[in-house]
């Protein structure tokens, strides 16, 4: 039975190829989503085998939708597809549940092989990337101030640094302006900064926006 895959990506073009070169390998993409928030629903409702998901989107950034999709579909596995090797980027997507990590720059076989790895339990990370990770268990950065944030605080802080108002932010997310607002100085609190470029960059160190 072939593999059962969902496809994450906000870019319509990368999702065709990637599903022309998927369906060349034999695998079976069951659904393609153009942000996180898609990408949550179908994996509740379909349950595929393992999601490839590009990190940098809109509305839900693939981090956090990683985290939802292996709450609402725990047998699914998750790879990142992302352009960004940093130490940050690797970290924060092996804490939000992520078991694959392959570099955009490196798509095709490298790809193949980790749908192939983290389908039957193991981990896969992109060669180069290895010695970040190493670097990264070596310091101590689970105090981190941004580690602190919960979820619904790391939506608003993707959704600031998007430059979205609090009107905008408490309707996305379909909460009032005052709980938007609420969560919003919070996040400054949890940060200790205080102004929307220094939010702006912790997004990006995050990976929750593309720089």
């Amino acid at each position: 039975m072939p593999v059962r895959i969902l496809l994450v990506d906000d870019h319509q073009v990368v999702r065709d190829g990637l599903r022309a070169l998927l369906e060349r390998q034999q695998f079976h993409v069951v659904a393609e989503a153009a942000d996180g928030t898609e990408a949550v629903k179908s994996a509740e409702t379909l349950r595929p085998d393992v999601a490839v998901v590009d990190l940098g989107m809109p509305r839900l950034n693939g981090l956090d939708a990683a985290q939802q999709i292996t709450k609402a579909s725990p047998a699914t596995r998750i790879v990142a597809l992302t352009m960004h090797s940093e130490q940050s980027y690797v970290v924060s997507a092996l804490r939000a549940g992520i078991k694959g990590y392959v570099l955009k720059s490196q798509a095709g076989a490298d790809l193949i092989h980790a749908i192939q790895e983290v389908h039957r339990g193991m981990t896969y990370l992109s060669p180069g990337i290895s010695e970040a990770v190493v670097e990264a268990c070596l310091t101590k950065t689970e105090d981190a101030p941004e580690h602190r944030l919960t979820m619904r605080e790391r939506e608003v802080l993707q959704l600031v640094a998007e430059g979205k108002t609090t009107k905008e932010i408490a309707r996305s997310l379909g909460i009032g302006v005052k709980t938007a607002d609420s969560h919003r100085t919070r996040v400054m609190r949890k940060l200790d900064i205080h102004e929307t470029a220094g939010l702006v960059r912790c997004a990006i160190r995050l990976g929750l926006i593309e720089p």
